[in-house]
């Protein structure tokens, strides 16, 4: 009976994966449009640890695995202080986005938005502020931008 109703147990992954950004990519050459499909990852397990990954493949389960795979190879560690949060206000530009993180206090919240707010949940920050002081909306480019926030916290600490 025990054995009719046995469970398969899969190891069960450290990291959080989260999908920010799935868009149809066409590339016009002399043959004809060649359509692929690029998705943009992030990965955490809500310690500290960040990782983001870009990736192109022909259907959409391709390019998610794949970025997955980029993503885990590019992990970070961000420096969390005890109360969830971090320690002083950074300021961060990638191309045209410029993404303002500060801290908050305990209790506060996630006060963030789009990808930012992504990045900072699988983080594991709780308590932030954050703002996004340029105009544009491109996903890929405020990530980026957060993540290079998170590379000044830890280079000044």
């Amino acid at each position: 009976m025990k054995d009719q109703k046995r469970q398969f147990n899969k190891p069960q992954d450290e990291f959080e994966s989260k999908l920010l950004d799935l868009t149809r990519v066409t590339r016009v050459t002399a043959g004809g449009k060649q359509l692929r499909f690029r998705a943009i990852i992030v990965v955490g397990d809500r310690k500290g640890k960040i990782g983001l990954g870009v990736s192109k493949g022909l259907d959409v389960s391709q390019a998610i695995d794949k970025a997955t795979k980029v993503a885990k190879k590019n992990l970070m560690i961000v420096p969390i202080n005890k109360e969830g949060g971090i320690d002083h206000e950074v300021e961060a530009k990638f191309g045209p986005s410029v993404i303002l993180l500060k801290p908050q206090k305990k209790g506060k919240g996630l006060m963030a938005g789009g990808a930012v707010r992504t990045l900072c949940q699988l983080a594991g920050i709780q308590d932030v502020s954050s703002k996004v002081l340029s105009r544009t909306k491109n996903k890929l480019n405020n990530a980026k931008a957060t993540i290079k926030a998170f590379e000044l916290l830890a280079r000044q600490i």
